[in-house]
């Protein structure tokens, strides 16, 4: 795989995190613009797309908080330094296994919690990934398409992906997987 189509929206300091290697799990509901307002994975394989829109600090955990740019002036470019595998789709809708994410997450407990009380007939979404770091990055220039709500973006022309790296080995990311796997088990 050498070419990216298809970028995920998120926060940009979940993208510094997962791109550092100390994130590998995000939490989604989906956006306002999203089909049938519900979060979907359209792809396995994205380019990050670093966003401030509804970033703040007061969601995150203390250690991310001082990292956090909150901005509602639109970029005229935007800088992709990795792309992610998405390795797993996992609903939760039990909040004590919310609770028992948090270590595994930059965000509050707390925000957590409401995310997974927005809309409570849908799950929460728990997808981990696997980051890898482009060989050089990418910028493109800002799109009217990339604004609003949305979690998804097609990319053209696509992003070259060759030479990139993995942030963390097979050893790290499968034993991060297994423990959050430990835990999403302990509720069947």
């Amino acid at each position: 795989m050498t070419a990216l189509t298809c970028a995920l929206k998120e926060w940009a300091i979940a993208v510094e995190a997962l791109l550092q290697g100390e994130l590998i799990l995000l939490l989604r509901k989906g956006g306002i613009r999203e089909t049938g307002g519900k979060f979907q994975v359209q792809c396995d394989r994205v380019a990050l797309f670093p966003t401030v829109e509804h970033q703040k600090s007061d969601w995150l955990k203390p250690a991310y908080q001082g990292q956090v740019t909150e901005s509602t002036t639109r970029p005229d470019a935007i800088a992709f330094a990795g792309w992610a595998e998405i390795t797993e789709i996992i609903p939760v809708t039990d909040p004590a296994i919310v609770a028992h994410l948090t270590p595994f997450h930059i965000w509050t407990e707390a925000w957590a919690a409401e995310r997974l009380a927005w809309k409570p007939k849908q799950p929460l979404l728990a997808l981990l990934l696997r980051a890898h770091r482009f060989a050089t990055p990418h910028t493109v220039e800002y799109q009217p398409h990339f604004g609003g709500c949305r979690s998804w973006l097609d990319l053209a022309p696509p992003l070259d992906a060759t030479g990139s790296e993995a942030v963390l080995s097979d050893r790290a990311y499968g034993e991060r997987v297994a423990a959050i796997r430990a835990i999403l088990s302990s509720a069947d």
